[in-house]
């Protein structure tokens, strides 16, 4: 018999998020993983993460697929041109309008038919976009909420916790952490704009942060770029 405690892990297929998994599969969890196909223009991310979620250690992985293109409002689901000439201090046009809400609402969900209490989510408040969806209090107010809004907690089955592990951490600090763990980087892919044949742009916000996250971490970054 399983005695290992279920959570669900936000997976795309990227650094962080298969870092995460890494770091809830060696807190003693069982990991199931959740990506969601929704119209992203790099999708190749999730192709990564449906053949290698088993390798990086997910006991299930559930894909979900609805079509956010039809909302629009973001340079990942629109016909708008990915940023490539640095990183900005404003919130850039590859924000995808409430995502990370709408994730976390999946894996609540998931995590309540699971009977499991725990979920795992990639963001980090240091190295990154400036996503708002990526700060502290968000994760705190998003915790607050799934335990009002569940009937396993509402009945007393349990109380929801949403682990963001790598929020405080630089992406070299993240990356350190990973390899500690046994990750393998060539099984993830972090651009936003990636060829048709898969490679990586190099200049996109997510590139800029990978390159800069293994350069000071001293670490080759293993993935194919253009």
């Amino acid at each position: 018999m399983d005695l290992q405690k279920k959570a669900v892990i936000l997976y795309s297929g990227g650094l962080d998020s298969t870092t995460c998994l890494a770091i809830a599969r060696a807190a003693g969890f069982a990991p199931h993983a959740l990506s969601f196909a929704y119209g992203q223009r790099h999708a190749v991310e999730l192709e990564l993460a449906r053949a290698y979620a088993p390798q990086v250690g997910a006991v299930e992985h559930l894909i979900v697929e609805f079509d956010y293109r039809q909302v629009g409002g973001s340079a990942l689901t629109a016909d708008l041109a990915v940023p490539k000439d640095g990183i900005d201090t404003a919130i850039p046009v590859t924000y995808v309008p409430a995502r990370n809400t709408i994730f976390l609402s999946f894996a609540l969900g998931w995590a309540e038919a699971l009977g499991a209490f725990d979920i795992f989510i990639g963001v980090n408040a240091l190295d990154y976009s400036g996503y708002p969806d990526c700060r502290p209090e968000y994760i705190a107010a998003f915790e607050a909420l799934a335990n009002l809004a569940t009937r396993a907690a509402v009945e007393g089955a349990g109380r929801f916790r949403i682990h963001a592990p790598l929020l405080h951490l630089t992406k070299a600090e993240i990356i350190r952490r990973g390899l500690a763990l046994g990750v393998d980087y060539r099984l993830t892919h972090s651009c936003y704009d990636p060829t048709p044949e898969g490679l990586a742009c190099g200049l996109c916000d997510s590139c800029r942060l990978r390159l800069k996250g293994f350069a000071e971490a001293g670490v080759e970054d293993p993935v194919a770029y253009v």
